[in-house]
Protein backbone atom coordinates (compact mmCIF):
# COMPACT_ATOMS: atom_id res chain seq x y z
CA UNK A 1 0.00 0.00 0.00
CA UNK A 2 1.50 3.30 -1.07
CA UNK A 3 1.05 6.28 1.20
CA UNK A 4 2.53 9.66 0.35
CA UNK A 5 3.94 10.62 3.73
CA UNK A 6 1.33 10.93 6.56
CA UNK A 7 2.08 12.78 9.71
CA UNK A 8 3.66 9.74 11.28
CA UNK A 9 6.78 8.00 10.10
CA UNK A 10 8.18 4.86 11.60
CA UNK A 11 11.82 5.83 11.81
CA UNK A 12 11.01 8.87 13.91
CA UNK A 13 8.60 7.17 16.24
CA UNK A 14 9.66 3.57 16.80
CA UNK A 15 12.56 4.38 19.12
CA UNK A 16 10.77 7.35 20.64
CA UNK A 17 7.63 5.50 21.62
CA UNK A 18 9.71 2.69 23.02
CA UNK A 19 10.98 5.16 25.58
CA UNK A 20 7.62 6.74 26.40
CA UNK A 21 6.65 4.14 28.95
CA UNK A 22 7.85 0.92 30.43
CA UNK A 23 5.70 -1.98 31.51
CA UNK A 24 6.61 -3.13 34.97
CA UNK A 25 4.74 -6.35 34.32
CA UNK A 26 4.11 -8.17 31.06
CA UNK A 27 1.38 -10.49 29.94
CA UNK A 28 2.44 -14.07 29.49
CA UNK A 29 1.52 -16.12 26.42
CA UNK A 30 -1.90 -15.07 25.10
CA UNK A 31 -4.81 -16.52 26.99
CA UNK A 32 -8.06 -17.44 25.31
CA UNK A 33 -10.44 -14.47 25.61
CA UNK A 34 -13.51 -14.70 27.77
CA UNK A 35 -16.72 -12.91 26.95
CA UNK A 36 -18.97 -11.05 29.36
CA UNK A 37 -18.54 -9.06 32.51
CA UNK A 38 -18.13 -5.35 33.06
CA UNK A 39 -15.22 -2.93 33.16
CA UNK A 40 -15.06 0.11 35.43
CA UNK A 41 -12.44 2.61 34.28
CA UNK A 42 -10.95 5.75 35.74
CA UNK A 43 -9.53 7.12 32.52
CA UNK A 44 -6.71 9.62 31.99
CA UNK A 45 -9.46 12.24 32.31
CA UNK A 46 -11.10 10.78 35.41
CA UNK A 47 -11.90 14.24 36.80
CA UNK A 48 -13.53 15.55 33.61
CA UNK A 49 -17.04 14.75 32.46
CA UNK A 50 -17.94 14.73 28.76
CA UNK A 51 -17.81 18.23 27.29
CA UNK A 52 -19.72 17.57 24.06
CA UNK A 53 -21.03 14.68 21.98
CA UNK A 54 -21.07 16.57 18.69
CA UNK A 55 -17.99 16.22 16.43
CA UNK A 56 -18.78 19.59 14.86
CA UNK A 57 -18.15 21.29 18.20
CA UNK A 58 -14.42 20.67 17.66
CA UNK A 59 -14.00 19.70 21.28
CA UNK A 60 -10.60 18.19 22.14
CA UNK A 61 -12.04 15.51 24.46
CA UNK A 62 -14.67 14.19 22.03
CA UNK A 63 -12.78 11.06 20.96
CA UNK A 64 -12.30 10.04 24.57
CA UNK A 65 -16.06 9.94 25.16
CA UNK A 66 -17.33 8.94 21.70
CA UNK A 67 -14.53 6.64 20.54
CA UNK A 68 -16.34 3.47 21.57
CA UNK A 69 -19.25 4.18 19.23
CA UNK A 70 -17.95 6.68 16.63
CA UNK A 71 -15.25 5.18 14.43
CA UNK A 72 -12.77 6.87 12.10
CA UNK A 73 -11.02 6.19 8.82
CA UNK A 74 -7.93 4.85 10.59
CA UNK A 75 -6.93 3.65 14.06
CA UNK A 76 -3.84 2.43 15.83
CA UNK A 77 -2.79 -1.12 15.00
CA UNK A 78 -2.61 -2.61 18.49
CA UNK A 79 -0.97 -5.78 17.17
CA UNK A 80 2.18 -3.59 17.15
CA UNK A 81 1.90 -2.89 20.89
CA UNK A 82 4.80 -3.83 23.16
CA UNK A 83 2.66 -6.36 25.02
CA UNK A 84 2.29 -8.17 21.68
CA UNK A 85 6.01 -8.07 20.97
CA UNK A 86 5.81 -4.88 18.94
CA UNK A 87 7.79 -1.66 19.38
CA UNK A 88 5.03 0.80 20.29
CA UNK A 89 3.54 1.93 23.59
CA UNK A 90 0.39 3.65 22.28
CA UNK A 91 0.83 6.25 25.02
CA UNK A 92 1.15 9.57 23.10
CA UNK A 93 -2.02 11.61 22.95
CA UNK A 94 -2.03 11.99 19.16
CA UNK A 95 1.03 10.34 17.65
CA UNK A 96 0.73 7.10 15.67
CA UNK A 97 3.77 5.73 13.83
CA UNK A 98 3.07 5.07 10.16
CA UNK A 99 3.78 1.35 10.60
CA UNK A 100 1.12 1.16 13.30
CA UNK A 101 -1.89 2.60 11.49
CA UNK A 102 -4.65 0.28 10.31
CA UNK A 103 -7.76 0.95 8.31
CA UNK A 104 -10.88 1.16 10.43
CA UNK A 105 -13.79 2.39 8.31
CA UNK A 106 -11.64 2.18 5.18
CA UNK A 107 -9.85 -0.95 4.03
CA UNK A 108 -7.23 0.63 1.76
CA UNK A 109 -5.98 4.02 0.66
CA UNK A 110 -3.65 5.23 -2.07
CA UNK A 111 -2.15 8.58 -3.08
CA UNK A 112 -2.17 9.55 -6.74
CA UNK A 113 -0.80 12.47 -8.75
CA UNK A 114 -2.15 14.84 -11.43
CA UNK A 115 -4.27 15.90 -9.69
CA UNK A 116 -2.93 15.21 -6.21
CA UNK A 117 -5.50 13.08 -4.41
CA UNK A 118 -5.97 10.20 -2.04
CA UNK A 119 -8.45 7.43 -2.89
CA UNK A 120 -10.05 5.46 -0.07
CA UNK A 121 -11.81 2.12 -0.32
CA UNK A 122 -14.66 2.03 2.19
CA UNK A 123 -15.05 -1.07 4.36
CA UNK A 124 -18.08 -3.14 3.40
CA UNK A 125 -20.27 -4.99 5.87
CA UNK A 126 -20.36 -2.14 8.39
CA UNK A 127 -23.77 -1.03 9.64
CA UNK A 128 -25.31 1.72 11.68
CA UNK A 129 -27.47 -0.03 14.31
CA UNK A 130 -31.07 0.98 14.76
CA UNK A 131 -31.62 3.94 17.09
CA UNK A 132 -35.32 4.30 17.94
CA UNK A 133 -36.55 7.77 17.12
CA UNK A 134 -33.31 8.66 15.32
CA UNK A 135 -32.59 6.18 12.52
CA UNK A 136 -33.27 2.74 11.15
CA UNK A 137 -30.50 0.17 10.85
CA UNK A 138 -28.69 0.68 7.55
CA UNK A 139 -25.41 0.11 5.75
CA UNK A 140 -22.46 2.41 6.23
CA UNK A 141 -21.19 3.88 2.92
CA UNK A 142 -18.86 6.53 1.60
CA UNK A 143 -21.70 9.03 1.76
CA UNK A 144 -21.31 9.03 5.54
CA UNK A 145 -17.63 9.96 5.22
CA UNK A 146 -18.39 12.80 2.80
CA UNK A 147 -21.21 14.05 5.03
CA UNK A 148 -19.02 14.01 8.14
CA UNK A 149 -16.17 15.83 6.44
CA UNK A 150 -18.37 18.53 4.95
CA UNK A 151 -20.19 19.06 8.23
CA UNK A 152 -16.90 19.48 10.07
CA UNK A 153 -15.43 21.69 7.35
CA UNK A 154 -18.45 23.99 7.49
CA UNK A 155 -18.70 24.11 11.27
CA UNK A 156 -18.45 27.63 12.72
CA UNK A 157 -16.39 26.08 15.52
CA UNK A 158 -13.72 24.52 13.29
CA UNK A 159 -10.09 25.33 13.98
CA UNK A 160 -8.54 28.05 11.90
CA UNK A 161 -7.27 26.66 8.58
CA UNK A 162 -7.74 23.08 9.69
CA UNK A 163 -8.98 21.68 6.38
CA UNK A 164 -7.64 24.35 4.02
CA UNK A 165 -5.40 21.81 2.27
CA UNK A 166 -8.45 19.91 0.94
CA UNK A 167 -9.87 21.15 -2.34
CA UNK A 168 -12.91 18.89 -2.51
CA UNK A 169 -14.21 15.45 -1.65
CA UNK A 170 -15.98 13.28 -4.23
CA UNK A 171 -17.82 9.97 -4.21
CA UNK A 172 -17.32 8.05 -7.50
CA UNK A 173 -19.32 5.14 -6.06
CA UNK A 174 -20.79 4.26 -2.65
CA UNK A 175 -17.59 2.54 -1.49
CA UNK A 176 -14.93 4.88 -2.90
CA UNK A 177 -14.13 8.33 -1.50
CA UNK A 178 -11.60 10.67 -3.14
CA UNK A 179 -9.99 13.60 -1.35
CA UNK A 180 -8.51 16.11 -3.82
CA UNK A 181 -5.70 18.15 -2.28
CA UNK A 182 -4.67 21.73 -3.04
CA UNK A 183 -1.10 20.82 -2.14
CA UNK A 184 0.91 18.25 -0.23
CA UNK A 185 0.07 18.27 3.47
CA UNK A 186 2.12 16.22 5.92
CA UNK A 187 -0.71 15.67 8.43
CA UNK A 188 -3.67 14.77 6.26
CA UNK A 189 -4.15 11.32 7.76
CA UNK A 190 -3.97 12.75 11.26
CA UNK A 191 -6.29 15.71 10.70
CA UNK A 192 -9.18 13.77 9.22
CA UNK A 193 -8.06 10.16 9.34
CA UNK A 194 -7.60 9.48 13.05
CA UNK A 195 -7.26 12.89 14.69
CA UNK A 196 -9.18 14.84 17.28
CA UNK A 197 -11.89 15.92 14.84
CA UNK A 198 -12.33 12.85 12.65
CA UNK A 199 -15.36 11.02 14.03
CA UNK A 200 -17.60 9.63 11.28
CA UNK A 201 -21.21 10.25 12.24
CA UNK A 202 -24.50 9.83 10.37
CA UNK A 203 -26.71 12.60 9.03
CA UNK A 204 -29.62 11.20 11.03
CA UNK A 205 -27.84 11.93 14.30
CA UNK A 206 -26.95 15.45 13.17
CA UNK A 207 -30.58 16.06 12.22
CA UNK A 208 -31.81 14.73 15.56
CA UNK A 209 -29.31 16.78 17.57
CA UNK A 210 -25.75 15.46 17.75
CA UNK A 211 -24.95 16.98 21.13
CA UNK A 212 -27.77 15.11 22.87
CA UNK A 213 -26.23 11.89 24.16
CA UNK A 214 -29.56 10.13 23.77
CA UNK A 215 -29.37 10.63 19.99
CA UNK A 216 -25.80 9.47 19.27
CA UNK A 217 -25.33 6.31 17.22
CA UNK A 218 -22.18 4.86 15.72
CA UNK A 219 -20.66 1.90 13.93
CA UNK A 220 -18.31 1.06 16.81
CA UNK A 221 -18.16 -1.83 19.26
CA UNK A 222 -20.34 -0.18 21.91
CA UNK A 223 -23.52 1.87 22.23
CA UNK A 224 -23.81 4.76 24.69
CA UNK A 225 -26.72 3.74 26.91
CA UNK A 226 -26.45 6.12 29.86
CA UNK A 227 -24.72 9.35 30.79
CA UNK A 228 -24.83 11.20 34.07
CA UNK A 229 -22.96 14.51 34.04
CA UNK A 230 -20.18 14.46 36.60
CA UNK A 231 -20.68 10.78 37.35
CA UNK A 232 -20.44 8.26 34.51
CA UNK A 233 -20.65 7.25 30.85
CA UNK A 234 -22.07 3.76 30.33
CA UNK A 235 -21.49 1.81 27.12
CA UNK A 236 -23.04 -1.58 26.24
CA UNK A 237 -21.99 -4.06 23.58
CA UNK A 238 -23.11 -3.39 20.02
CA UNK A 239 -24.37 -6.74 18.67
CA UNK A 240 -24.03 -5.47 15.09
CA UNK A 241 -20.33 -4.60 15.37
CA UNK A 242 -18.20 -5.74 12.43
CA UNK A 243 -14.76 -5.93 14.11
CA UNK A 244 -12.68 -9.00 14.88
CA UNK A 245 -9.37 -9.60 16.61
CA UNK A 246 -6.81 -12.36 16.17
CA UNK A 247 -5.34 -13.61 19.45
CA UNK A 248 -3.08 -16.62 19.69
CA UNK A 249 -3.71 -17.39 16.05
CA UNK A 250 -7.49 -17.53 16.44
CA UNK A 251 -10.00 -14.91 15.32
CA UNK A 252 -12.59 -13.60 17.77
CA UNK A 253 -15.59 -11.32 17.35
CA UNK A 254 -15.29 -8.02 19.21
CA UNK A 255 -15.97 -6.72 21.77
CA UNK A 256 -15.40 -9.04 24.72
CA UNK A 257 -16.84 -7.10 27.69
CA UNK A 258 -20.59 -6.56 27.90
CA UNK A 259 -20.50 -3.17 29.60
CA UNK A 260 -17.87 -0.47 30.01
CA UNK A 261 -18.29 2.44 32.41
CA UNK A 262 -16.14 5.56 32.56
CA UNK A 263 -16.31 6.93 36.07
CA UNK A 264 -15.99 10.69 36.62
CA UNK A 265 -14.47 11.28 40.05
CA UNK A 266 -13.22 14.77 40.83
CA UNK A 267 -11.64 14.04 44.19
CA UNK A 268 -8.20 12.45 44.02
CA UNK A 269 -8.44 10.59 47.31
CA UNK A 270 -11.75 9.09 46.20
CA UNK A 271 -10.51 7.72 42.88
CA UNK A 272 -7.35 6.34 44.50
CA UNK A 273 -9.53 4.56 47.08
CA UNK A 274 -11.82 3.27 44.32
CA UNK A 275 -8.85 1.61 42.65
CA UNK A 276 -7.47 0.20 45.90
CA UNK A 277 -10.81 -1.37 46.81
CA UNK A 278 -11.47 -2.81 43.35
CA UNK A 279 -14.37 -0.50 42.55
CA UNK A 280 -12.27 0.60 39.60
CA UNK A 281 -10.68 -2.10 37.47
CA UNK A 282 -8.29 0.40 35.91
CA UNK A 283 -7.00 3.88 36.78
CA UNK A 284 -4.95 5.45 34.02
CA UNK A 285 -3.45 8.55 35.62
CA UNK A 286 -1.92 8.31 39.09
CA UNK A 287 0.41 10.91 40.55
CA UNK A 288 3.70 9.59 41.86
CA UNK A 289 2.73 10.62 45.40
CA UNK A 290 0.16 7.81 45.51
CA UNK A 291 2.21 5.02 43.99
CA UNK A 292 4.15 3.68 46.99
CA UNK A 293 1.07 3.48 49.22
CA UNK A 294 -0.91 1.70 46.49
CA UNK A 295 1.86 -0.81 45.91
CA UNK A 296 1.87 -1.62 49.63
CA UNK A 297 -1.90 -1.77 50.14
CA UNK A 298 -2.74 -3.44 46.81
CA UNK A 299 0.37 -5.39 45.77
CA UNK A 300 -1.50 -7.32 43.04
CA UNK A 301 -1.94 -4.19 40.91
CA UNK A 302 -0.16 -4.12 37.55
CA UNK A 303 1.77 -0.95 36.67
CA UNK A 304 2.99 1.23 33.84
CA UNK A 305 4.95 4.50 34.05
CA UNK A 306 4.96 7.12 31.29
CA UNK A 307 6.21 10.66 30.78
CA UNK A 308 3.24 13.00 30.70
CA UNK A 309 2.13 13.82 27.18
CA UNK A 310 1.23 17.37 28.19
CA UNK A 311 3.59 20.23 28.89
CA UNK A 312 3.10 22.32 32.03
CA UNK A 313 3.62 26.08 31.91
CA UNK A 314 2.40 29.51 32.89
CA UNK A 315 1.45 31.35 29.71
CA UNK A 316 2.13 35.10 29.67
CA UNK A 317 -0.13 37.09 27.35
CA UNK A 318 1.77 39.04 24.74
CA UNK A 319 -1.39 40.11 22.87
CA UNK A 320 -2.28 42.86 25.32
CA UNK A 321 -0.47 45.76 26.91
CA UNK A 322 1.36 44.92 30.10
CA UNK A 323 4.69 43.68 31.41
CA UNK A 324 4.57 40.42 29.43
CA UNK A 325 4.97 42.27 26.12
CA UNK A 326 8.62 42.72 27.11
CA UNK A 327 10.82 39.69 26.48
CA UNK A 328 13.05 40.76 29.36
CA UNK A 329 10.14 40.27 31.76
CA UNK A 330 9.28 36.87 30.32
CA UNK A 331 12.85 35.67 30.51
CA UNK A 332 13.22 37.11 34.03
CA UNK A 333 10.27 35.08 35.28
CA UNK A 334 11.86 31.95 33.86
CA UNK A 335 15.11 32.70 35.69
CA UNK A 336 13.16 33.33 38.92
CA UNK A 337 11.64 29.83 39.13
CA UNK A 338 13.92 27.11 40.48
CA UNK A 339 13.00 24.38 38.01
CA UNK A 340 15.68 21.85 39.02
CA UNK A 341 14.42 22.16 42.60
CA UNK A 342 10.85 21.51 41.42
CA UNK A 343 12.04 18.28 39.78
CA UNK A 344 13.79 17.07 42.91
CA UNK A 345 11.80 18.55 45.80
CA UNK A 346 8.27 18.78 44.40
CA UNK A 347 8.23 15.77 42.06
CA UNK A 348 10.77 13.78 44.08
CA UNK A 349 12.69 13.13 40.88
CA UNK A 350 9.57 11.90 39.02
CA UNK A 351 9.84 14.52 36.27
CA UNK A 352 12.00 15.69 33.40
CA UNK A 353 13.35 19.24 33.47
CA UNK A 354 12.89 19.72 29.73
CA UNK A 355 10.26 17.88 27.68
CA UNK A 356 8.10 20.56 26.04
CA UNK A 357 7.03 21.79 23.51
CA UNK A 358 8.56 18.77 21.76
CA UNK A 359 8.35 15.43 23.60
CA UNK A 360 11.37 13.14 24.06
CA UNK A 361 9.33 10.43 22.34
CA UNK A 362 9.69 12.31 19.08
CA UNK A 363 13.13 11.11 18.10
CA UNK A 364 14.51 13.29 15.35
CA UNK A 365 12.22 16.15 16.30
CA UNK A 366 13.21 16.50 19.96
CA UNK A 367 16.52 18.17 20.69
CA UNK A 368 17.66 17.73 24.31
CA UNK A 369 18.46 20.71 26.50
CA UNK A 370 22.21 20.14 26.40
CA UNK A 371 22.12 20.59 22.62
CA UNK A 372 20.09 23.79 22.75
CA UNK A 373 21.86 27.18 22.51
CA UNK A 374 23.02 28.81 25.74
CA UNK A 375 20.18 31.34 25.60
CA UNK A 376 17.67 28.48 25.87
CA UNK A 377 19.62 26.50 28.44
CA UNK A 378 19.76 29.46 30.82
CA UNK A 379 15.94 29.62 30.91
CA UNK A 380 16.05 26.37 32.89
CA UNK A 381 18.67 27.57 35.40
CA UNK A 382 17.76 29.30 38.65
CA UNK A 383 19.15 32.84 38.70
CA UNK A 384 17.02 35.24 40.80
CA UNK A 385 19.72 37.93 40.70
CA UNK A 386 19.59 38.01 36.91
CA UNK A 387 15.79 38.01 37.09
CA UNK A 388 15.79 41.13 39.27
CA UNK A 389 18.29 42.83 36.98
CA UNK A 390 16.17 42.17 33.88
CA UNK A 391 12.98 43.31 35.62
CA UNK A 392 14.68 46.57 36.59
CA UNK A 393 15.89 47.08 33.02
CA UNK A 394 12.34 46.54 31.80
CA UNK A 395 11.04 49.22 34.16
CA UNK A 396 9.85 47.02 37.02
CA UNK A 397 12.50 47.40 39.73
CA UNK A 398 9.92 46.67 42.43
CA UNK A 399 8.14 44.00 40.42
CA UNK A 400 4.41 43.99 39.72
CA UNK A 401 1.20 42.12 40.53
CA UNK A 402 -0.81 40.06 38.04
CA UNK A 403 -3.66 37.60 38.08
CA UNK A 404 -3.31 33.97 36.98
CA UNK A 405 -6.10 31.52 36.28
CA UNK A 406 -5.70 27.84 37.16
CA UNK A 407 -8.02 24.87 36.82
CA UNK A 408 -9.24 23.46 40.14
CA UNK A 409 -9.68 20.13 38.30
CA UNK A 410 -5.91 19.50 38.48
CA UNK A 411 -4.56 18.50 41.91
CA UNK A 412 -1.03 18.85 40.56
CA UNK A 413 -1.56 22.42 39.39
CA UNK A 414 -3.35 23.46 42.57
CA UNK A 415 -0.24 22.34 44.47
CA UNK A 416 2.38 23.51 41.98
CA UNK A 417 1.16 27.02 41.22
CA UNK A 418 1.55 28.31 44.81
CA UNK A 419 5.14 27.04 44.70
CA UNK A 420 5.77 28.95 41.46
CA UNK A 421 4.13 32.01 43.01
CA UNK A 422 6.50 31.74 45.96
CA UNK A 423 9.55 31.82 43.69
CA UNK A 424 8.22 34.82 41.76
CA UNK A 425 7.42 36.74 44.92
CA UNK A 426 11.11 36.60 45.83
CA UNK A 427 11.84 38.83 42.81
CA UNK A 428 8.88 41.13 43.48
CA UNK A 429 6.29 39.59 41.16
CA UNK A 430 3.08 38.72 42.96
CA UNK A 431 0.51 36.32 41.52
CA UNK A 432 -3.15 36.57 42.45
CA UNK A 433 -4.45 33.00 41.99
CA UNK A 434 -7.86 32.56 40.36
CA UNK A 435 -8.99 28.89 40.59
CA UNK A 436 -11.74 27.93 38.12
CA UNK A 437 -13.86 24.90 37.28
CA UNK A 438 -12.81 23.30 34.01
CA UNK A 439 -15.69 24.59 31.90
CA UNK A 440 -15.08 28.21 32.88
CA UNK A 441 -11.32 27.76 32.67
CA UNK A 442 -11.52 26.42 29.11
CA UNK A 443 -14.06 29.05 28.09
CA UNK A 444 -11.75 31.81 29.28
CA UNK A 445 -9.05 30.61 26.89
CA UNK A 446 -11.25 29.87 23.90
CA UNK A 447 -12.87 33.31 24.21
CA UNK A 448 -9.48 34.93 24.89
CA UNK A 449 -10.82 36.50 28.08
CA UNK A 450 -8.09 35.03 30.29
CA UNK A 451 -6.17 36.95 32.89
CA UNK A 452 -2.68 38.16 31.86
CA UNK A 453 -1.22 34.88 33.15
CA UNK A 454 -2.79 31.47 32.61
CA UNK A 455 -1.50 28.27 34.25
CA UNK A 456 -2.18 25.08 32.36
CA UNK A 457 -0.82 22.05 30.59
CA UNK A 458 -1.28 21.39 26.91
CA UNK A 459 -0.99 18.13 25.04
CA UNK A 460 2.08 17.75 22.86
CA UNK A 461 -0.20 16.07 20.27
CA UNK A 462 2.51 15.38 17.66
CA UNK A 463 5.69 17.09 16.43
CA UNK A 464 4.12 19.61 14.05
CA UNK A 465 0.85 20.27 15.84
CA UNK A 466 2.53 21.00 19.17
CA UNK A 467 4.10 24.07 17.53
CA UNK A 468 1.21 25.07 15.26
CA UNK A 469 -1.61 24.96 17.79
CA UNK A 470 0.33 26.62 20.61
CA UNK A 471 2.10 29.43 18.77
CA UNK A 472 0.26 29.92 15.47
CA UNK A 473 -1.60 33.19 15.06
CA UNK A 474 -5.19 33.06 16.39
CA UNK A 475 -5.03 29.34 17.16
CA UNK A 476 -7.50 28.28 19.86
CA UNK A 477 -4.85 26.59 22.01
CA UNK A 478 -2.51 29.60 21.98
CA UNK A 479 -2.93 30.99 25.50
CA UNK A 480 -0.10 33.53 25.22
CA UNK A 481 -1.64 35.05 22.09
CA UNK A 482 1.65 34.62 20.25
CA UNK A 483 1.54 36.00 16.72
CA UNK A 484 4.39 36.27 14.23
CA UNK A 485 3.68 36.11 10.47
CA UNK A 486 7.21 34.89 9.74
CA UNK A 487 6.80 32.09 12.30
CA UNK A 488 3.41 31.18 10.81
CA UNK A 489 4.97 30.85 7.38
CA UNK A 490 7.68 28.56 8.71
CA UNK A 491 4.98 26.29 10.15
CA UNK A 492 3.24 26.24 6.78
CA UNK A 493 6.55 25.36 5.11
CA UNK A 494 6.91 22.36 7.44
CA UNK A 495 3.48 21.06 6.47
CA UNK A 496 4.34 21.25 2.77
CA UNK A 497 7.72 19.54 3.09
CA UNK A 498 7.46 15.86 2.02
CA UNK A 499 10.92 14.87 3.26
CA UNK A 500 10.80 13.85 6.91
CA UNK A 501 14.46 14.57 7.58
CA UNK A 502 14.00 18.13 6.40
CA UNK A 503 10.80 18.48 8.45
CA UNK A 504 12.67 17.36 11.55
CA UNK A 505 15.39 19.94 10.98
CA UNK A 506 12.85 22.70 10.39
CA UNK A 507 10.87 21.81 13.51
CA UNK A 508 13.96 21.66 15.70
CA UNK A 509 14.77 25.21 14.60
CA UNK A 510 11.19 26.42 15.20
CA UNK A 511 11.15 24.84 18.65
CA UNK A 512 14.40 26.54 19.63
CA UNK A 513 13.09 29.86 18.32
CA UNK A 514 9.93 29.79 20.41
CA UNK A 515 11.73 28.52 23.51
CA UNK A 516 14.08 31.51 23.27
CA UNK A 517 11.17 33.96 23.06
CA UNK A 518 9.80 32.60 26.37
CA UNK A 519 6.05 33.21 25.97
CA UNK A 520 5.68 30.72 28.84
CA UNK A 521 7.39 29.95 32.07
CA UNK A 522 8.59 26.53 30.92
CA UNK A 523 8.10 24.00 33.71
CA UNK A 524 9.15 20.35 34.24
CA UNK A 525 7.11 17.48 32.81
CA UNK A 526 6.13 14.83 35.38
CA UNK A 527 5.95 11.08 35.05
CA UNK A 528 2.52 9.53 35.48
CA UNK A 529 1.51 5.99 36.44
CA UNK A 530 -1.30 3.73 35.30
CA UNK A 531 -2.51 0.71 37.29
CA UNK A 532 -4.97 -2.11 36.74
CA UNK A 533 -6.01 -5.29 38.48
CA UNK A 534 -4.71 -8.62 37.10
CA UNK A 535 -8.16 -9.75 36.01
CA UNK A 536 -7.97 -7.08 33.27
CA UNK A 537 -6.63 -9.07 30.32
CA UNK A 538 -5.20 -8.26 26.90
CA UNK A 539 -3.92 -4.95 28.22
CA UNK A 540 -0.47 -3.50 28.87
CA UNK A 541 -1.04 0.11 29.83
CA UNK A 542 -1.90 1.46 26.38
CA UNK A 543 -3.81 4.75 26.50
CA UNK A 544 -4.64 5.84 22.95
CA UNK A 545 -5.16 4.23 19.55
CA UNK A 546 -5.74 7.59 17.90
CA UNK A 547 -6.03 11.16 19.14
CA UNK A 548 -7.04 10.80 22.83
CA UNK A 549 -9.07 7.79 21.71
CA UNK A 550 -8.92 4.72 23.99
CA UNK A 551 -12.03 3.03 22.56
CA UNK A 552 -10.26 0.43 20.36
CA UNK A 553 -8.06 -0.53 23.33
CA UNK A 554 -11.01 -1.11 25.66
CA UNK A 555 -12.88 -3.08 22.99
CA UNK A 556 -10.05 -5.65 23.04
CA UNK A 557 -9.87 -6.09 26.81
CA UNK A 558 -11.59 -8.99 28.50
CA UNK A 559 -12.26 -9.59 32.19
CA UNK A 560 -11.29 -12.81 33.95
CA UNK A 561 -14.38 -12.87 36.15
CA UNK A 562 -13.35 -16.09 37.90
CA UNK A 563 -10.02 -14.58 38.94
CA UNK A 564 -11.77 -11.44 40.15
CA UNK A 565 -14.11 -13.50 42.29
CA UNK A 566 -11.28 -15.60 43.74
CA UNK A 567 -9.46 -12.41 44.70
CA UNK A 568 -12.49 -11.39 46.73
CA UNK A 569 -13.90 -8.70 44.46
Amino acid sequence: MKRLGGVLLAAAATLGLASAAFAETKEKAPEAPKYGGALEIGTVYVTLSALSWDPADFNWKLNHDTGLFYEQLFAGDLSKAKRNGGPHSFIPDAWLPSDAIRGELVEAWEWKQDPLRVELKVRKGVVWPEKPGVMKKRDFTGEDIVFSFNRLKNSPKKLLGYFDHVDRVELPDPYTVVFYMKHYFAEWDYQFGWGYYSAIHPKEVADAGANNWKNVNGTGPYILTDFVQGNSNVYTKNPDYWGRETIGGQEYKLPFVDRITYRTIKDEATFITALRTGKLDMLEAIRWQNVDSLKKSAPQLQWNRWLNQSGTFMAMRVDQDGPFKDIRVRRALNYAVNKPEIVQAYYNGNAELFAYPQHPDYIGYFEPLEKQPASVQELFKYDPAKAKKLLAEAGYPKGFTTKVQVCSCSPDHMDLLPLVAGYLEQVGVKLELVPMEYGAFLSAMTSKSMTPAYFMNNGHTNPITTIRKSFGTKQVWNPSGWSDPAFDQKIEDVYREPDEGKRQQMLRALTTEILDQAPYIWLPTPYVYSAWWPWVKNYGGELRAGAVRPGPIYARIWVDQEMKKKMGF
